[in-house]
């Protein structure tokens, strides 16, 4: 991969959350461990899936990557300039750049503004063109998102999740971004509206250029809209491989154990399938397991997976992992 294809490079990114103690006079006493150590890198254009189980760390990943979270430890990189270390109007001047779609369409938007409100609040912030630019540009967006441009100076309510989904698509679309994080931005919707959304995603990724971090946990989805695909768990990313070559040949056992889930539209091919069961519940992330952190499920684990932490390493081109297995 050329380090000049590469938008978005993670490294190391660690994101603990204090846990405290006291009404007048708090103390740390522990720490959520949302995200441990994940290190991978975004190409220009490309759209990276991040999938995993609920809990697990995959929207706090999206989020410290936005700086929306500050990170503990690690660096986060967008092109040559290393988000971690700016802060105030130099920060502010990059968001631009970077914009997120969140997961509920009914939580994400401000019931007290109107649609052309909600959608030229960036470009005010921004300081981008006067009243009447910022209007055009606002019914520009609603169009290219698929809805009526006089639907501008009604509220959130009179609009369905999947109504409310594009209005929150083109308030991410407003700056031009480079990089949209979706967070989940399917996963509230009704079934039937979810491949429109998608199409809607894809299209303008098409048009625009755009690079995505598609967070999801509806395995088929990902391998669908996905140009490479990592899988986490509890804070820790375990694989990481193109889209057909993860879910041809998953060499993690988790990622084995995920996709081994995901029916099969043929019945004769899903009565033949075997699935892969895992014991017992995810550990907590405030006190996770030594070693491997799934050894505590894993059906193949031995001595080594509890005592050390496997190394995270290119068991062949383009496809990382981090088993002691593998």
């Amino acid at each position: 991969m050329s380090e000049n294809n590469v938008l978005v490079r993670v490294e190391h990114l660690t994101k603990h959350f204090p846990i405290t103690r006291g009404l007048i006079i708090q103390r740390v006493v522990g720490a959520v461990q949302a995200v441990d150590d994940v290190s991978f890198d975004i190409k220009r254009g490309e759209t990276l899936g991040l999938v995993g189980e609920s809990g697990c760390g995959k929207s706090t990943t999206g989020r410290t990557i936005l700086q929306l979270y500050r990170p503990t430890a690690g660096k986060v990189y967008y092109g040559d300039k290393e988000l971690t270390a700016l802060k105030g109007e130099e920060l502010r001047r990059q968001r631009r750049n970077m914009q997120i779609i969140f997961q509920d369409p009914y939580a994400s938007l401000d019931p007290r503004m109107t649609v052309g409100n909600i959608i030229s609040e960036p470009l005010e912030v921004h300081s981008i063109g006067n009243a009447s630019e910022r209007r055009e540009r606002v019914q520009e967006l609603l169009r290219l998102v698929g809805l009526n441009p006089y639907f501008v100076n009604r509220y959130p309510h009179e609009f369905s999740g999947g109504q409310r989904q594009r209005i929150g698509i083109a308030r991410a679309l407003a700056l031009q971004p480079e990089f949209i994080v979706l967070d989940e931005p399917i996963s509230a919707l009704d079934v039937s509206i979810q491949a429109q959304v998608v199409n809607l995603l894809e299209d303008l990724q098409e048009r625009f250029g755009l690079t995505y971090l598609f967070i999801a946990h509806d395995l088929s989805m990902v391998r669908h809209i996905s140009d490479r695909t990592a899988v986490m768990y509890l804070g820790k990313i375990v694989e990481l491989a193109p889209r057909d070559e993860l879910y041809g040949e998953p060499l993690h056992p988790y990622t084995q154990a995920l996709l081994s889930a995901v029916p099969i539209p043929d019945p004769v091919k899903e009565r033949q399938r075997q699935r892969i069961i895992l014991e017992g519940d995810v550990p907590s992330p405030v006190n996770p397991p030594r070693g491997c952190r799934f050894h505590t499920r894993c059906p193949l684990a031995v001595d080594v997976c509890r005592e050390v932490v496997p190394e995270w390493r290119e068991a062949s081109p383009g496809h990382w992992v981090s088993c002691h297995l593998v």
